[in-house]
């Protein structure tokens, strides 16, 4: 069992459409694509917490469009993967970053580097216009 919250199936509002493009009469005539909409707000199961953080970063609703499957039923599933992961990616805590000084090391890789180019681009000149 993972720690994870998982998003509930029926908290998802479906709306089925043709999804048009090449195909022919299947995409045509087939109601395939799927729109997804999770409206964090409403969500009972959601945690507080993660409702806070997850609606700070994506707001109350988040909306998904699929039509990547010919099947309606795996369109489904693809858009509630989707919204899973966005979930995911917007309830997760980064690290602050803590700003380090460059150690003396780096410093003198870095002007000895500098100073090799220097050379280089020196050695590219014309003859006689020496500094």
């Amino acid at each position: 069992m993972s720690s994870r919250w998982e998003v509930p199936e029926d908290e998802v509002s479906f709306r089925f459409m043709t999804s048009g493009g090449s195909g022919g009469q299947h995409a045509n005539r087939s109601n395939t694509k799927v729109e997804a909409v999770f409206r964090i707000v409403d969500s009972p199961s959601m945690p507080d917490f993660l409702k806070e953080r997850v609606g700070a970063k994506l707001g109350e609703v988040i909306r998904v469009t699929v039509d990547d499957e010919r099947s309606q039923y795996r369109n489904r599933q693809l858009a509630v993967e989707r919204i899973q992961e966005r979930i995911d990616r917007a309830a997760k805590v980064e690290r602050p970053r803590r700003a380090t000084k460059p150690t003396r090391g780096s410093q003198r890789r870095r002007v000895d580097a500098k100073r090799r180019r220097s050379d280089v681009k020196k050695q590219r000149r014309r003859p006689g216009t020496d500094d």
